[in-house]
């Protein structure tokens, strides 16, 4: 037998080769726990941040909900209506012996218009209708003072008298009062502007409309009659008959 030394160097070095190849773990484990312990920790993190990202990173089916999906807007404790579903009935309880406020409103009043007049068409019909032309308010101060002069000039059974009432002779092509007009809503157009261009203190007695004496006072002072009324003993003062005229004297 030959000795160790005296074999070929060709043999020896299988059997070193051998020798080596048959304690490769040993040897890794050798080096690894001769390894550095700052070199063993960083492997561990890197290993850890690899594996943690990873876990992390989103599917592909849970990247396209989140991004389909919109932000939730809801207030924390606020209910969530779904689409379909209809809402819940509310209901608002109050106490029976709550009474409803008390709420003031203005009163509200209405004038009639021409030709309501001229279809009433009475003595009084013709007192608004002045009143109406001239802008004056009709209160029943303004109507019951314009109803008194009327009777004056001419009397209520034919107050309509050359469709004249108030015997104006601005307009009616005939001095003294004693000219006529086409119809009575003609004459009272005339009437509520001769008054304005020349008789200030009657106009300023229909515009404040609360005292038919006042304004009967104005009458009386004014140049309307040559008379002046007497100064008021030819003004009486009682109830005025209401009476209606032909239609034709309105024009109807």
């Amino acid at each position: 037998m030959q000795s160790a030394s005296s074999l070929p160097s060709r043999t020896r070095g299988r059997r070193s080769a051998g020798r080596r190849a048959a304690v490769p773990r040993r040897v890794q484990r050798v080096r690894a726990a001769r390894m550095p312990l700052q070199h063993r920790l960083g492997v561990a993190l890197a290993v850890i941040a690899l594996v943690s990202g990873f876990s992390i990173v989103p599917t592909d089916d849970a990247l396209a909900a989140s991004l389909a999906t919109p932000a939730s807007t809801v207030a924390p404790g606020e209910q969530v209506q779904q689409e379909g579903v209809p809402a819940p009935e509310q209901h608002l309880a109050v106490d029976a012996t709550i009474a409803a406020p008390a709420v003031n409103r203005d009163s509200i009043s209405a004038t009639d218009g021409l030709q309501t007049l001229a279809r009433v068409g009475t003595n009084e019909s013709w007192a608004k209708l002045v009143l109406m032309f001239g802008g004056w308010p009709q209160t029943e101060a303004n109507v019951t003072v314009m109803l008194r002069w009327m009777r004056q000039e001419n009397g209520p059974p034919d107050w309509w008298n050359r469709n004249n009432p108030l015997n104006n002779g601005y307009g009616s092509g005939g001095g003294a009062g004693l000219g006529s007009y086409p119809d009575l809503i003609t004459a009272a157009e005339y009437c509520a502007k001769n008054l304005q261009r020349g008789y200030p203190d009657i106009v300023a007695g229909l515009q404040a409309g609360t005292s038919a004496d006042a304004t009967a006072a104005a009458i009386w002072a004014s140049p309307w009659a040559t008379s002046h009324y007497a100064n008021g003993a030819h003004w009486s003062t009682r109830p005025v008959d209401i009476v209606k005229a032909p239609a034709s004297a309105w024009g109807l």
